[in-house]
């Protein structure tokens, strides 16, 4: 699967005291970026017609070098489907669109659950959106 790929503008906001982005922040641009894939029509739909959403199971970051006021970051993601219930994102932020500077590694794993927070087999119209 070719990476899908999302621009992410840093904001004076985005930064800490240092200057450069906070580390929480890179989980909220992965996020964004895992919407971005899957679609917010489609998340939506699944939560208000199938009563079905994600919840991360699992998240590991390894923090390389730091974005700083003023960059474009883009964040590079694949999924895998890790079991029925469970997809695994690799989602790899980089200095600027079509860069090679590396600044943060991801694995994040998502769960479907149901309105009760039971384990539920992920949509095939997820796994569809997914499959290349």
């Amino acid at each position: 699967m070719e990476p899908h790929r999302l621009p992410v503008q840093i904001y004076y906001e985005d930064t800490d005291h240092s200057g450069l982005v906070y580390h929480a922040n890179y989980l909220k641009y992965c996020e964004r970026a895992r919407e971005h894939l899957l679609g917010t029509d489609e998340l939506v739909r699944l939560l208000r017609e199938d009563g079905v959403g994600f919840v991360v199971y699992k998240a590991a970051l390894t923090y390389k070098k730091g974005a700083v006021f003023g960059d474009t970051i883009e964040i590079r993601t694949t999924v895998a489907k890790a079991s029925d219930y469970r997809l695994a994102f690799r989602q790899d932020v980089y200095r600027a669109p079509g860069s090679e500077e590396l600044l943060v590694e991801t694995e994040i794993d998502l769960v479907c659950v149901d309105e009760a927070g039971k384990l539920v087999r992920v949509p095939a119209s997820v796994l569809e959106r997914v499959a290349d």
